[in-house]
C-alpha cells in the first residue's frame, strides 16, 4: 500500500532528533515537524540561540539540549535524554555543520581540517551510530543526513568541506545497507546554496554570484530543503534508502 504525501497525521506523536536545530535547515525542519505534531529533541552547540528558538515553537513537546556533535559521549547522552523524556526515537535529521574560509590544499591549516571533518563528518557518524540502535528498539525509523552539492562536486579552496560532504554520502549509503532489512531507512539530501547563516559572511555581490550558479537563478530557502527531508522521513518514502536527493535548483544537472 502506497502512502500519500503529505499525510497530515504522518508525524503526529513521532519523536524526532534534529542536530543543528538552532538555525538554517535544522530550524526549518524543526518548525515544520512541530506544526505537524512531532515531539522534538533539538540539539545545537549554541545553547542560548537554541533555547530562544525552542521557546518560539508551537509545541510543548520539545527538549532542547546543548550538544557537541564532535563528541560521541555528548551525542550519546543527548539521545539517551531524548529517549528518557519521550520514550523512544523514530526520526532523525543530522544537519549540524560548519564552514571555514577558503584556502588552497597545500596551505590548508591542519586545525581547520580537523574542525570541519569533526563537525561535518564525524558528527554525522556520532549521531547515526547512536540513532540506529534507538530506532531498532522501536522496530524501525528513518534518518536523513544533510550533505551538499559539494558531496558530488569539488570547490577550490575547500578541501575539508568537500571531503566531509562526500563522506556523508558514503556513510549514508554504507549505513543504509547495514540496516535496510531491519526497518531503519537512511538517506541524505544535497542542498545547493541555501540562505542560511553559513552564507552570512558573503557580500550581496557574492550571494548573487552564488545564486546564478543555479539554473533557477536564485538561492534556495531552508524550507525548500525541509520539504524533501519530510518526504524522506515519512512512510511515503518507504522504498527509499541509501539515496541522496539533490535539492539544488538544477546545479548538479549541468
Amino acid at each position: 500500500m502506497t502512502t500519500s504525501f503529505p499525510d497530515p497525521a504522518a508525524f503526529v506523536g513521532k519523536v524526532a532528533f534534529i542536530s543543528g536545530a538552532a538555525s538554517g535547515i535544522g530550524a526549518a525542519t524543526a518548525g515544520r515537524l512541530a506544526r505537524l505534531g512531532a515531539r522534538l529533541v533539538l540539539a545545537d552547540r549554541d545553547a542560548e540561540r537554541l533555547a530562544a528558538f525552542a521557546a518560539q515553537l508551537a509545541t510543548q513537546d520539545v527538549l532542547a539540549l546543548n550538544v557537541d556533535v564532535t563528541s560521541m559521549a555528548s551525542v550519546e547522552q543527548a539521545i539517551a535524554a531524548g529517549i528518557a523524556h519521550f520514550g523512544g526515537l523514530d526520526l532523525a535529521v543530522n544537519s549540524a555543520g560548519i564552514d571555514l574560509p577558503r584556502c588552497a590544499t597545500a596551505h590548508y591549516p591542519a586545525e581547520d581540517w580537523d574542525k570541519v571533518i569533526a563537525v561535518n563528518l564525524t558528527g554525522v557518524f556520532n549521531a547515526v551510530r547512536n540513532q540506529i540502535p534507538a530506532m531498532l528498539a522501536r522496530g524501525g525509523g528513518s534518518i536523513v543526513n544533510v550533505s551538499s552539492i559539494m558531496g558530488f562536486r569539488a570547490f577550490a579552496g575547500q578541501p575539508a568541506y568537500t571531503a566531509a560532504k562526500h563522506g556523508v554520502i558514503g556513510l549514508t549509503k554504507a549505513a543504509a545497507l547495514d540496516h535496510a532489512a531491519q526497518g531503519v531507512r537512511i538517506n541524505a539530501v544535497a542542498p545547493g546554496f541555501i540562505e542560511t547563516p553559513l552564507l552570512a559572511h558573503l557580500s550581496e555581490e557574492k550571494k548573487q554570484e552564488a545564486a546564478m550558479l543555479h539554473p533557477v537563478a536564485r538561492l534556495g530557502q531552508p524550507d525548500e530543503i525541509t520539504s524533501v527531508i519530510l518526504f524522506l522521513l515519512s512512510d511515503a518514502a518507504s522504498f527509499v534508502t541509501g539515496a541522496c536527493y539533490e535539492v539544488d535548483g538544477g546545479y548538479l544537472a549541468r
